[in-house]
C-alpha cells in the first residue's frame, strides 16, 4: 500500500526552517532532545510514517532515529498530530485519552510543547 501524504509532512518542513532561525536556535538549546515521531493516517500503530525530530541539531528527517535511541518515541495520528502542532490539543489530555502514546523517558516527552512549533501566523 502506497504511504498516504500526511497533513503533518507539511508542519514537519516548516519545523526544519523554523529551527533555522534565531528563535528556532533557542529552542533548540532549551530542549536538547531527539523524539521520533510515528505518525499514522487513520489508526495508530497502522501505516505509520517515522520522522525524527532532533533538537541537538535542528534537523527534521524522514525516517527512524539513527544516533542510537530517541530520548521519547511518541505514536499518534495524523490529525491529533496537527492538533498538538497548532495548540489546540493539550498534550497530557492527549497522552490520558489514549490519543497519544509514548515510549521512552517521560521528562523527556513533557518537554516537547506545542511552543517548539512556529506560531500559526508564521506557518
Amino acid at each position: 500500500m502506497a504511504a498516504t501524504e500526511l497533513k503533518s509532512a507539511a508542519i514537519l518542513d516548516l519545523l526544519k526552517a523554523f529551527l533555522e532561525t534565531d528563535e528556532g536556535l533557542q529552542v533548540r538549546k532549551k530542549v536538547n532532545l531527539v523524539y521520533q515521531f510515528n505518525i499514522a493516517p487513520k489508526k495508530i500503530g497502522f501505516d505509520e510514517v517515522i520522522f525524527t525530530i532532533d533538537l541537538k541539531t535542528g534537523q527534521v528527517t524522514k525516517g527512524p532515529y539513527e544516533g542510537g535511541k530517541p530520548d521519547a518515541v511518541f505514536s499518534l495520528k495524523d490529525e491529533d498530530f496537527m492538533k498538538l502542532a497548532t495548540g489546540k490539543m493539550n498534550p497530557q489530555i492527549a497522552f490520558m485519552r489514549g490519543a497519544l502514546k509514548i515510549k521512552g523517558s517521560l521528562s523527556a516527552a513533557q518537554k516537547f510543547t506545542p511552543d517548539i512549533f512556529p506560531k500559526p501566523s508564521k506557518l
